[in-house]
């Protein structure tokens, strides 16, 4: 141990002038406002969680990268620079600030926001000065007092004539400040701390993750023309619905989204830690006592003021009809931008060619699709079950992702609503919802449940035996022993248009199909049938079924 000791002896004053020098460091360090941003970039991640409800446009699950340009000037030596103005949910941790020729040293996020408890906290100690009304002149009066407690309760000054709470006498006070406490601020703000040799402007990156954003891709869809016939054309226009919950607004933008599931480890939601406006909180003990008896109720509220008058009213509506057509023209500008399609890896961005405000606490739309021959069809489709009673179908719309069809599009996943013209407009016939869907990919909307062609299934011969439960019974003893079984399946269409019915049996790693009517094919992992039935024609389909997973005797 004692060879040891004259390099502890050593060491410990080198740790002490360390010290030293840090603690130099912090002491000179110069406060630095960078510029508002010149140039920002949002790329908003959609909230993968929320599955197919709407945006909360309240708590909006996603989050978002956001990237500002702007000036600083620093001097020689170390400095502090100030960001003010970013989001309010600013993940700390996940900022890059890029741009400076010492980088970055510390990082640090204040938790305070310009409030009246924040104000009252930093000038506790200090004077103020209080105006309140005399009550026997009735006039203004102002006098310097110092504040003496917090804003966790009571707000105590200390005057001339003693100690006093404020705004406990029920007459009208307020108190004026002569400077902001430092540190404070009515917007959040981020710093970091850096070193410069000889100083300068310079344009530096900030580049931060924040919470509290949101989007969602929203179709509308309008047949061509109304009719029953299982080829159909539409119209398909979509729009990226753009949600920011922050409080704070980021103008001009360049505005990106992105689609596809991300592989996200962190909880940003436990990451971010929001700045405060703490409120003031006033206590008073109550004056008068029990005896004194119940206040009377104050007087009613005065009466509406009376309507306008009729000339008054048109002029009103003339106004509003005015607003109105302002608000359509704006809007026809901005459906003619459409948002482009990008490749990022595995997932598609989609950029808005045009500086868009990100607004605070609000939702934005831009189209970012616009297809005018969209070939579908109508398929009818049902699933088949042993010895079912007769059911009525579902109507589908069903495309594939491809520019033969007029797509050829990635389409990230979303509400779509479906229209058909009318004598009396266009009126919704469904709504669903689309989930992701490559190029490529098969694409089904749900038009109607339970109101298409009729249909059933049984096992062979069940309808004409004398014993249906007996045949049941023979038919799953034959399923669960692995054998074949044969089944057979009615379709009746009872409408006045040719249509397409097709009948889902189940996946082949379920069942095993063998001598089936009409040969299967493969739809969304199930072995279905397929087949075109004439106005009011039925047809009866047959196939032999095993479970190539029962457990042979």
């Amino acid at each position: 141990m004692l060879r040891f000791l004259p390099l502890a002896a050593l060491l410990l004053p080198a740790a002490a002038s360390a010290q030293a020098t840090a603690r130099a460091d912090v002491s000179g360090r110069t406060a630095v406002d960078a510029s508002q941003p010149s140039d920002i970039a949002v790329t908003i991640y959609r909230d993968e969680d929320r599955g197919g409800a709407p945006i909360d446009p309240k708590w909006a699950g996603g989050f978002a990268m956001i990237s500002e340009v702007r000036q600083v000037t620093l001097p020689p030596g170390h400095s502090r620079i100030r960001f003010t103005g970013v989001s309010e949910s600013m993940v700390a941790v996940s900022a890059i600030v890029t741009g400076l020729p010492g980088g970055t040293i510390e990082k640090n996020r204040n938790a305070d926001l310009l409030s009246p408890a924040a104000l009252v906290d930093g000038t506790l100690g200090n004077r103020v000065r209080i105006t309140r009304t005399n009550p026997a002149t009735g006039n203004a009066e102002t006098e310097t007092a110092i504040i003496r407690t917090r804003a966790d309760g009571g707000l105590v000054l200390q005057t001339r004539e003693g100690f006093e709470a404020v705004r406990c006498s029920g007459l009208p006070e307020r108190l004026s400040f002569d400077r902001v406490p430092a540190g404070l601020s009515p917007q959040p703000v981020f710093t970091i701390d850096t070193f410069s040799a000889e100083g300068g402007t310079h344009t530096v990156t900030l580049t931060y993750l924040a919470t509290g954003f949101d989007w969602q891709a929203n179709y509308v869809a309008s047949f061509a023309e109304a009719s029953r016939d299982k080829d159909r054309t539409l119209e398909l226009m979509a729009w990226l619905t753009v949600a920011n919950a922050n409080g704070q607004s980021f103008p001009d933008a360049e505005l990106m989204t992105v689609a596809g599931r991300i592989n996200v480890t962190s909880d940003y939601e436990e990451l971010t830690d929001p700045p405060r406006a703490r409120r003031l909180r006033l206590t008073c003990f109550p004056l008068g006592s029990t005896s004194s008896g119940i206040s009377s109720p104050p007087p009613p509220a005065p009466p509406p003021p009376p309507p306008p008058p009729a000339m008054m009213a048109d002029q009103i509506v003339v106004t509003g009809l005015s607003v109105a057509r302002v608000q359509m023209e704006s809007a026809m500008k901005v459906a003619d931008v459409e948002a482009g399609e990008e490749a990022l890896g595995d997932l598609k961005l989609y950029r808005v060619p045009v500086p868009v405000t990100v607004a605070a606490r609000s939702q934005k739309q831009v189209k970012f699709l616009g297809l005018s021959s969209v070939k579908g069809q109508l398929v009818h489709t049902g699933l088949c079950s042993a010895a079912m009673e007769p059911a009525a179908a579902d109507v589908e719309l069903r495309s594939r992702n491809t520019e033969r069809n007029g797509l050829g599009r990635s389409l990230p996943q979303g509400n779509i609503a479906l229209f058909e013209p009318s004598g009396h407009g266009p009126l919704l016939v469904a709504e669903d919802e689309m989930r992701d869907r490559a190029v490529g990919e098969d694409i089904d909307i749900t038009l109607s449940r339970g109101h298409g062609a009729i249909f059933t299934c049984r096992p062979a011969g069940w309808a004409d035996a004398k014993d249906r439960d007996g045949a049941l019974e023979s038919f799953e003893a034959a399923m669960a022993a692995g054998r074949w079984a044969a089944m057979e399946a009615e379709i009746t269409n009872p409408g006045s248009e040719p249509i397409r019915f097709e009948l889902a049996i189940g996946p082949a790693t379920n069942i095993a199909l063998r001598q089936a009517s009409v040969k299967p094919a493969i739809h969304r992992g199930d072995q279905v049938l397929l087949i075109d039935l004439a106005p009011g024609e039925t047809r009866r389909l047959r196939w032999q079924m095993r479970d190539p997973n029962a457990v042979l005797p």
